[in-house]
């Protein structure tokens, strides 16, 4: 697939080719292709190979999806409907065991390391033809209990994933924006020597 968008330095086409609709067209996602996305994300680089990521996921049309839809604000609500799987991205906060202690040790990095599995699942979608569109747009306070997290489990985001739907469904504001969108010039972020004065 070609993608409309370009990089400055030569990088995959696949990072490109990534991005994240709001259109998606409902149709059901073989549990191998869904599961060949979080084989993906299992290989992600982590702490200490902690892997203390979770994903909490509902297709749509199972028991659990409008449960699983309700925990998204309602402007994210109202799109990710039309997607085919609904999944909810948390990490272990305590993934280490103390050496001397036995008890559970905490990660600075669990977030991080979620977000490096996140992006793995992402691009194998894109890889396979589908879409991954993650949103923080949750309900933070209510969906923990609904989810059954434990209390050292934290929430850090959620993502649904699907076939490319018809922009029409979407309202004029949202079809205007449902395209592949542009990056920040790396100037912008990346600085030898540390942090620009």
């Amino acid at each position: 697939m070609s993608s409309p968008r370009r990089s400055d330095h030569p990088i995959d086409p696949l990072f490109l080719e990534r991005w994240s609709p709001r259109a998606f067209d409902g149709a059901e996602v073989p549990d191998s292709d869904l599961m060949s996305m979080f084989e993906a994300a299992r290989w992600a680089p982590s702490a200490f190979n902690s892997q203390p990521w979770h994903f909490l996921y509902a297709k749509n049309g199972d028991a659990d999806w409008e449960r699983f839809l309700s925990l998204l604000i309602p402007f994210n609500r109202g799109w990710a409907q039309t997607a085919s799987v609904l999944v909810f991205i948390v990490s272990d906060t305590l993934p280490f065991t103390e050496r001397h202690s036995g008890e559970p040790a905490p990660s600075t990095t669990h977030s991080f390391d979620a977000g490096a599995a996140w992006v793995s699942l992402a691009l194998q979608a894109t890889r396979m033809g589908y879409h991954a569109h993650g949103m923080s747009g949750l309900e933070y306070e209510l969906a923990p209990a609904a989810l059954g997290l434990p209390e050292r489990y934290h929430l850090n985001a959620a993502c649904v994933i699907g076939k490319l739907g018809d922009p029409a469904q979407l309202d004029e504001k949202q079809r205007g924006r449902e395209f592949p969108s542009d990056r920040k010039p790396l100037a912008d972020f990346v600085h030898r020597g540390g942090f620009p004065a």
